[in-house]
């Protein structure tokens, strides 16, 4: 069975991503999550053992668990993770040096149990604000009091369940879903933040529901920054165990995916590439490459990653390749087709009369087809650093 969660140069411990910084079993000890029995031959040397994607990993080796006689040579030997222990009293809040107590009322005295009060609470002002005014028509304004009313309510469930230790009982892996849940709010809430104010409020007139509105928008740029702080403060960090969406390339995915549905809202009109074939091949990119990104995340946060027919390892490297190599193609044909006049496009903005008069609640074509370009270049890029990061990931066999 291969672990779910690592990436080299660290090490996993099924499932449980160990960053580097520490030696490995000055990690292990510390954290109390991994036992390390280094495999020995019969003449007590350490034996070279495989590895998930078949590179060694070379710590140095505990000087009371090596026999006597131990050389440089042996020393660099690989070592497997034979079992692994899972704590559920104690979470480690990453970043901040101190434990958070779970199970109890403490849990909210400690930093991250008062940011996800703060989440919670300006998620929740946020919404009430504009409900209470009703300033939240078209589908921009639906857009924004969605983000928040569900942010606001998966920010309640990961209290709950943090104040009655249910974490075990949880029916996602909870190494992975807290921060995977707290990258897409931040995504969520900035898009919100900007959506907003920019579709919505600057047409309201001047009163109750404009003012309102403004104070919004405000607490969902606090809402935005919390979230991104939670992030920052629990993605894997040296000497620490944690979950591989915690990890560069598990965050990666995170934004893949939401890049993604931000793509097919502004494509939701299908006259925008339904008259030309090349055009329907990069909505065609657009879904495939989602679907494999979302399927990866599922797998991880289900802990389900021995159910593929192939090695995880070479799911997400063979994922992250033919996701750039699809995106390198969209990349050149969407604004080959959309602002070219030698293929029908328009070059110009001022040639979609539907962009000449601002209206509420309303984006035009061509500023439909320019942000769909800009965010192809920016998915491309991600999965690029993704596929550089895949490449050097090791999964240990455990």
């Amino acid at each position: 069975m291969f672990a779910s969660s690592s990436c080299y140069p660290e090490l996993c411990c099924s499932g449980v991503f160990v960053p580097k910084g520490k030696h490995f079993h000055q990690r292990a000890q510390h954290s109390k999550l991994c036992e390390w029995r280094p495999p020995l031959d019969s003449l007590g040397y350490l034996r070279s053992t495989t590895m998930g994607s078949g590179v060694a990993l070379h710590p140095p080796p505990h000087p009371d668990l090596s026999p006597s006689g131990f050389s440089a040579k042996t020393a660099a030997m690989p070592v497997t993770v034979t079992r692994t222990t899972i704590t559920t009293t104690m979470s480690s809040s990453s970043g901040l040096g101190s434990p958070t107590i779970v199970g109890s009322p403490r849990a909210l005295t400690q930093p991250l149990g008062l940011l996800r009060l703060l989440q919670l609470l300006s998620t929740c002002v946020a919404f009430s604000l504009v409900a209470s005014v009703g300033a939240w028509t078209g589908a921009m304004g639906n857009w924004s009091m969605f983000t928040w009313c569900f942010c606001f309510s998966v920010t309640l469930i990961i209290l709950i369940v943090e104040l009655c230790g249910l974490q075990a009982r949880f029916p996602l892996s909870w190494r992975n879903f807290p921060i995977t849940y707290a990258c897409y709010a931040a995504l969520f809430c900035l898009s919100a933040s900007i959506i907003y104010p920019t579709t919505y409020v600057q047409f309201l007139s001047h009163g109750r529901s404009r003012d309102h509105a403004i104070a919004a928008t405000a607490f969902s740029c606090i809402a935005c920054v919390a979230y991104a702080t939670e992030v920052a403060w629990t993605r894997a960090r040296p000497g620490e165990i944690t979950g591989y969406m915690a990890t560069v390339p598990g965050l990666l995915k995170v934004l893949e995916t939401f890049v993604a549905c931000v793509i097919f809202a502004f494509i939701s009109n299908p006259s925008l590439y339904q008259h030309q074939p090349a055009l329907e091949w990069c909505v065609a990119v657009y879904s495939i490459c989602f679907i494999l990104a979302a399927v990866a995340i599922l797998l991880n946060l289900g802990d389900c990653t021995n159910m593929l027919p192939i090695s995880f390892p070479s799911f997400l490297s063979g994922l992250a390749l033919l996701s750039v190599l699809l995106y390198a193609t969209a990349i050149v044909l969407w604004p080959l087709y959309q602002f070219s006049e030698r293929h029908g496009g328009w070059p110009h903005r001022s040639r979609d009369v539907s962009c000449s008069h601002s209206h509420a609640y309303y984006v035009c074509p061509w500023d439909r087809r320019l942000a769909v370009a800009i965010l192809t270049a920016i998915n491309l890029l991600a999965y690029l650093a993704d596929l550089v990061y895949s490449a050097r990931l090791v999964f240990v066999r455990v």
